[in-house]
């Protein structure tokens, strides 16, 4: 969990994004996120870097020379302004760097998914992408092993997904396979859809069914969740014959199931008794 001194980093990070960015294109915000995440890259693969950069003992403004030093003629001015307001921010530890870094270029592909008018589109694909992967489980096993190298990985990714998604769906997938805030590939897949539909101020709800809802249920399912929730709910549907019947949908933590599969195991549980 992050620290508050680094979400305060973050956030001030996220301003410079938003203001070095005003006036850039879709494809200009991918540059910077691509550059950004190619930070996170180095930092990741440099621990003794991560720890001068976070280093308590030196001023924000040396720290964030020392990171400009090494950028400076490599990535756009944009970048190199956001991840230096980032670097002369606080952090508790080394690995919140990494993270808040790795989170800040996910920023900025939303933010291109979102000037191209494709974020809901992105969201959905990720979602799809997901459910792909967790339904075959060679496939999961392959994207998922941290041994195998990622370039190899990535490559797969590319091959699987190639003129089928947007540019940030494709590049998102590849941040969940070096494991996005150090969670495991399927896990990353998940965090990253939720990030897309906070990014649309939603709240994503996972809905299990037996057989496919009609567009009225939908909606309808989709109008009673906005109002407990306060917010607009993005519903993410798997349709699962396994359950047999009704519905299971899942907030964050809320589990609401009333599948009929559950309501057979709790009578095999009483039977049991």
């Amino acid at each position: 969990m992050a620290s508050s001194v680094s979400r305060e980093a973050y956030g001030e990070a996220v301003d410079r994004l938003a203001a070095e960015t005003t006036s850039a294109t879709a494809a200009q915000l991918a540059t910077v996120a691509d550059e950004i995440l190619s930070v996170a890259g180095l930092l990741r693969a440099q621990p003794r870097l991560r720890r001068a950069l976070t280093d308590p003992s030196r001023p924000g403004s040396d720290r964030a020379d020392l990171l400009k030093s090494l950028l400076s003629g490599k990535v756009t001015a944009a970048t190199i302004n956001t991840v230096t307001t980032l670097v002369a921010g606080r952090f508790s530890r080394p690995v919140e760097l990494l993270d808040a870094t790795e989170r800040l270029g996910v920023e900025a592909l939303l933010a291109s998914a979102e000037r191209d008018g494709k974020l809901a589109d992105v969201e959905d694909e990720l979602f799809r992408f997901a459910q792909i992967v967790g339904g075959n489980s060679r496939l999961a096993v392959t994207l998922s092993d941290i041994g195998a190298p990622v370039e190899q990985r990535v490559k797969l990714v590319q091959d699987l997904l190639k003129g089928k998604v947007h540019v940030a769906t494709g590049r998102l997938v590849e941040v969940a396979l070096t494991g996005f805030g150090g969670r495991g590939f399927e896990a990353s897949l998940t965090r990253l859809v939720e990030a897309t539909a906070a990014k649309r101020d939603r709240e994503v709800a996972y809905v299990t069914v037996a057989k496919p809802l009609t567009d009225a249920d939908e909606q309808a399912l989709a109008v009673k969740l906005s109002a407990l929730y306060g917010r607009e709910v993005s519903l993410k549907v798997d349709v699962n014959p396994a359950v047999l019947g009704g519905v299971s949908v899942r907030v964050g933590s809320d589990l609401y199931d009333g599948t009929v599969l559950r309501k057979l195991n709790q009578a095999k549980q009483a039977f049991a008794k």
